[in-house]
């Protein structure tokens, strides 16, 4: 029986259980080949196909690297070395706390025309899945992508007035972007933007109320305005801002990290779970690189079974499986999730 992989998403965020967990199975490195190696083929990619799929990100070229390049300049003027893991901001292009004469790029040079006909290409052939567009660099990681990170932190402390301009700007920017990207038949629209550390958030929850919630309430809202779903990615502890995220139109928060201060997740479903939709929350700093195939086995479980309860969740690990990730611990996740997921 096949799966309607886009209703049982969208009855999760309007929390509703249903029969199946939705999930999401994704790694990077060499995860894929080693799983390869352990089923003798590559044929175990045909078992499962992820309910929610990206179709459209913008690109910024940060990572858009000749071969043997170390070093790429961003369509925002910033410079990268490509050849670490992550890629590393090597040259901010706004040296000093003014954006006097600077120009954001263009909505089609980030997402030209080829992109919009191949997101369409991509919406058509996963009509079964919920469908997102992305921005992968929010609003504050753009502010430090273009000032670097420790002059964006001081900015936000002893120029703040430029940087409350310069979330404003960035705000702008992104929301002529996403009018481009609104026009395409998805269903919902996943921002990436860290907020927070292990300990909380980074510039503090009175700062982020203050710059931050009032440009994404504006952004929230313009999806909402498309009949789109908001999704938000955010790494760290944010249990001291999710009322606010809440608040201001969130539907779906990703990555839960439950290594982080106040991210446990069974106690967000229990506080949140009747408002906001969860998805992620297996440790990929503590469970899934350092527990044995048994223990992953029967926290997966757990987490299913108490996660999604009335609906709320989607089951993945916080962050795509890293390739430190042991072999048999990613074949433990990857059968789990299938059982879960694939059979009612």
């Amino acid at each position: 029986m096949s799966i309607d992989r886009k209703a049982a998403v969208i009855a999760a965020i309007k929390h509703r259980q249903t029969p199946y967990c939705p999930y999401t199975f994704s790694w990077e490195g060499d995860v894929g080949d080693h799983l390869d190696v352990h089923y003798g083929s590559r044929a175990w990619r045909d078992r499962f196909r992820e309910y929610i799929v990206s179709v459209a990100k913008i690109d910024d070229k940060r990572q858009t690297a000749e071969p043997g390049q170390s070093v790429t300049r961003d369509l925002y003027g910033s410079t990268w070395r490509v050849d670490r893991r992550p890629v590393h901001l090597e040259e901010p292009v706004l040296k000093e706390p003014t954006l006097r004469g600077y120009r954001f790029p263009k909505p089609e040079q980030l997402f030209p025309d080829e992109l919009y006909n191949g997101a369409l290409k991509t919406i058509a052939d996963h009509r079964d899945c919920f469908t997102v567009g992305r921005i992968s660099f929010g609003l504050f990681e753009r502010s430090w992508a273009l000032r670097g990170f420790e002059n964006v932190l001081v900015d936000a402390v002893a120029e703040p007035a430029f940087f409350a301009d310069l979330i404003a700007a960035i705000t702008d920017h992104q929301s002529h972007v996403l009018e481009r990207l609104l026009e395409l038949p998805f269903d919902g629209f996943y921002f990436g933007d860290d907020w927070g550390d292990q300990r909380g958030i980074i510039i503090g929850p009175d700062r982020w109320r203050d710059t931050i919630k009032p440009n994404y309430a504006r952004l929230y809202a313009q999806v909402k305005a498309a009949g789109k779903f908001v999704l938000t990615h955010c790494c760290g502890s944010l249990v001291d801002i999710i009322p606010d995220a809440i608040e201001i139109g969130l539907d779906v928060l990703e990555s839960v990290q439950p290594e982080a201060r106040g991210m446990n997740p069974y106690e967000l479903k229990d506080r949140f779970g009747d408002k906001l939709t969860f998805w992620g929350g297996l440790g990929s700093q503590s469970i899934i690189p350092f527990g044995t195939p048994d223990e992953l086995r029967s926290e997966i479980r757990k987490l299913a079974d108490h996660m999604k309860k009335g609906g709320g969740y989607v089951l993945a690990p916080s962050k795509p499986l890293q390739p430190e990730t042991p072999t048999e611990n990613a074949v433990a996740i990857l059968e789990e999730f299938i059982a879960l997921g694939e059979q009612a």
